[in-house]
């Protein structure tokens, strides 16, 4: 079997193989039963084609661990999940009974819902990183569009999963953040309140829709597991990128996947799994509103509705506005724009490392989203309107003025031959130190023996 990435070809067999294993494509090491299920079914073979001697970009850094710690969170979301939905009860009189039952009488219930709302955070800590990764380094720049595209649906499957979670607990925020949702849904002209109707079930939040947010939550994780799959195979059939924007150019420029990149993938997993543990058992309630331990009550409107940290930048740009659909147009365009931005940036270069433009901006980029992360847990009102307003101002004008305006007005610095050759000059050889100087005639000793 073979592989090629980027014209350069990849054999996985052995030289010394009998014809039966390379028809089995595998190596020498492998047992009978392994090459009699690899030339029915090969599922071994490919593995190892794909995650063991796959060749990856010989210099990539620890930021190209965050897809890994996604990976990791996802599954952790995917089992707990599992367990949670068994227990649960999707109606509004049940739904926060039954979510009291598990932390407080189930046995290790506690741990469980723990765990799945922990791993919320992490999951989204590990796709925001890997998102502003590729933005700084280029990763979605030809001819990995469709790459970044898959990446830009995982993401909204993500947010969108994670929003109809966040309603089944049926505590206060998780009621009334679906009821600034349907408010917004229902500001559209026209179509706004029979849409929000269909989509609630009813003209109140109910049973109804607590039932279709379950089937929703539920149904989405299983197209997330199919947007990972995709992403995958778009990440294999065009090759990684890596921190200096430039494609391999041969054998010399690449390692195998295992063992150089699983072990040092397993350096940012132990380190993630540190910090998930510490959420999971001491701090468990850390990064969820206090609002949502109290039962949703329809007659009770909170002092402020405040959204869980992931939705706080997009809850921000939300509410930077005064008109609730033009607010509802903006959240939404703050996150679709991302998608266009393989053809909103024009530079020829792909890595901010060889563009001294793009560097400030990428740093302001960074600087906006975490203002609108603040400023989304805060009352919109005062210093913190006036910054959510400013941090959305800039967002949009960094993809949509920026991005186009610095690929014709940006000098980027010169690019490196290859991966495989230094980037930097070689240091020049340093000379010997000199040593005594002998006066002119003198005639040296020779050492007497003792």
């Amino acid at each position: 079997m073979a592989g090629s990435l980027h014209g350069e070809t990849v054999s996985n067999a052995d030289p010394a193989a009998s014809p039966s294993d390379v028809a089995s494509g595998l190596p020498q090491g492998y047992g009978p039963f392994s090459r009699w299920l690899d030339r029915r079914l090969p599922v071994i073979s490919g593995f190892r084609r794909e995650y063991v001697v796959y060749p990856t970009p010989r210099n990539l850094n620890y930021l190209w661990n965050f897809g890994a710690l996604a990976t990791v969170a996802l599954a952790a979301l995917i089992l707990t999940g599992i367990f949670l939905a068994i227990n649960y009860t999707p109606t509004a009189a049940g739904a926060f009974a039954s979510v009291e039952t598990i932390d407080r009488q189930v046995s290790s219930g506690w741990v469980i819902r723990s765990t799945h709302m922990a791993g919320v955070s992490m999951f989204f800590v590990a796709l925001y990183g890997h998102t502003f990764r590729s933005l700084y380094y280029g990763s979605y720049k030809a001819p990995r569009e469709v790459l970044w595209l898959t990446g830009m649906l995982l993401l909204v499957l993500a947010m969108v999963t994670a929003f109809a979670g966040y309603v089944l607990p049926w505590g206060q925020m998780s009621y009334w953040g679906a009821s600034v949702v349907s408010g917004a849904i229902s500001s559209f002209p026209g179509i706004g309140h029979p849409l929000a109707v269909w989509l609630q079930g009813g003209d109140a939040i109910g049973d109804a829709a607590l039932h279709r947010y379950y089937a929703l939550h539920c149904v989405l994780g299983c197209l997330i597991l199919g947007a990972v799959v995709l992403h995958g195979v778009a990440l294999h059939v065009t090759g990684s990128g890596n921190p200096l924007g430039i494609e391999v150019k041969g054998p010399q420029d690449t390692l195998p996947f295992h063992p150089y990149y699983t072990s040092k993938n397993a350096i940012g997993v132990c380190l993630f799994l540190i910090a998930f543990a510490v959420l999971v058992f001491y701090l468990p309630g850390w990064l969820t509103q206090p609002g949502n331990y109290i039962e949703a009550n329809p007659y009770s409107t909170p002092s402020d509705i405040t959204p869980e940290w992931y939705f706080a930048p997009f809850y921000a740009v939300l509410r930077a506005v005064p008109s609730q659909f033009g607010g509802l147009l903006l959240s939404a365009g703050s996150v679709l724009v991302l998608f266009a931005v393989p053809w909103l940036d024009t530079s020829p270069v792909h890595s901010a490392r060889f563009r001294p433009l793009l560097r400030p901006a990428m740093g302001l980029l960074v600087l906006a989203f975490g203002v609108l992360l603040v400023c989304g847990l805060h009352r919109p009102a005062g210093i913190w309107l006036a910054l959510s307003r400013i941090a959305t101002l800039y967002w949009f004008l960094h993809f949509l003025v920026l991005l186009p305006l610095l690929g014709s007005i940006e000098t980027p610095l010169p690019l490196p031959d290859s991966i495989g050759r230094p980037v930097l000059p070689p240091r020049p050889t340093p000379r010997p130190a000199a040593g005594p100087a002998i006066p002119r005639g003198a005639v040296s000793q020779p050492l007497e023996k003792t």
